[in-house]
């Protein structure tokens, strides 16, 4: 039976085939399955390794990567979301040849023990920007930043969410629910997120025509976003102001989710009923925060899996491709969700 008549039948191309045959670690499950199938229907079996024509190919080496979380406690339950993120990914689209470590590191100017001993094929950063004189020791290790960088001053490539599309999704919402009159309330300001989407929210809002105010908190410059922990007096202050402001804004982004729930209290402490007095969108989607939340806005999921998708499959390419030149940026477009009406 030839390779072109089980491409045929399976729907796939007689490469495909190939690689089933040689190499089928790297052939996506389903096309594989479907392969396996048409072969068993009819009883085909592959000549021995030794008897091939071409080429004998290896298994892929399995590559060990790392995540490295910059500026964040090893013992901080609320990072086991990249694991669990891969875990579900493996569960319908395995990744193989990647075995992932996890690193951390509790200030920017250290660098963890598997990244100096030089144990790891490529690492993946996330969190706060690690000191230049800690980036000069990873000048041999392929590199890809991951989510929003705090700074442009990273030289290599980066995988995050696109926070402008972000900011303006968040406008158009608000608008499309008939609010003339809006406001961006968020702590930290000044982390690049923050920026970014507040930035795009109130350029849009001033295109659609609607009355557009930022209502942020004070800097907080060298500590990681990874650990904060925003005051419950900072976001009461932050209400304070926005129901001060005449005429009060009634549609409100906030631009990042683990601020929702001290937000939403201290609405609720001002007299302000949700539906009622305001309509709120969230620019993350986190289920942990979402579901304990008094209530479910409409909310803005940045797609967490195929980013964490993204950074891997790209990383494992910058180490095939260690010599290709170029910066390269990859960006994932967010999705609406709707609010829960039955709130």
């Amino acid at each position: 039976m030839l390779l072109t008549d089980i491409a045929k039948q399976a729907s796939v191309s007689p490469s495909t085939v190939s690689r089933a045959i040689n190499q089928p670690d790297i052939v996506a499950p389903e096309s594989l399955a479907r392969i396996r199938a048409v072969m068993k229907k009819h009883d085909y079996t592959p000549a021995p390794v030794s008897r091939r024509r071409g080429p004998k190919t290896k298994k892929p080496s399995i590559l060990n990567l790392g995540v490295w979380f910059v500026g964040a406690k090893a013992d901080n339950p609320s990072l086991n979301w990249f694991q669990e993120r891969m875990s579900a990914i493996q569960e319908v689209n395995p990744v193989s040849r990647v075995d992932l470590n996890m690193l951390f590191s509790n200030s920017p100017a250290e660098l963890p023990r598997a990244l100096a001993d030089s144990k790891l094929d490529g690492v993946i950063i996330q969190g706060m920007a690690p000191s230049p004189e800690v980036m000069a020791k990873l000048a041999h290790i392929p590199c890809v930043w991951f989510m929003t960088r705090r700074s442009d001053d990273f030289p290599g490539d980066y995988v995050e969410p696109n926070n402008e599309e972000n900011g303006r999704m968040a406008a158009d919402y608000l608008a499309q629910r008939g609010h003339k009159t809006v406001a961006v309330l968020t702590t930290d300001p000044s982390y690049s997120a923050n920026v970014r989407r507040v930035r795009a929210f109130l350029e849009r809002a001033q295109e659609l025509g609607l009355k557009a105010t930022s209502v942020l908190g004070e800097d907080e410059p060298g500590v990681s976003y990874l650990e904060i922990a925003p005051l419950n007096s900072e976001t009461e202050s932050l209400v304070n102001r926005l129901v001060a402001l005449k005429p009060r804004p009634t549609g409100l982004y906030l631009p990042v989710d683990h601020v929702a729930g001290a937000f939403f209290r201290a609405l609720r402490s001002a007299g302000l009923q949700p539906r009622k007095d305001f309509d709120a969108i969230l620019g993350n989607l986190n289920p942990v925060i979402y579901n304990n939340l008094e209530h479910h806005p409409a909310a803005i999921d940045i797609n967490l899996s195929t980013l964490v998708r993204k950074v891997i499959d790209h990383l494992v390419w910058r180490i095939e491709n260690p010599d290709a030149t170029g910066r390269i940026g990859l960006s994932v477009s967010p999705t609406l969700r709707p609010a829960y009406e039955q709130d």
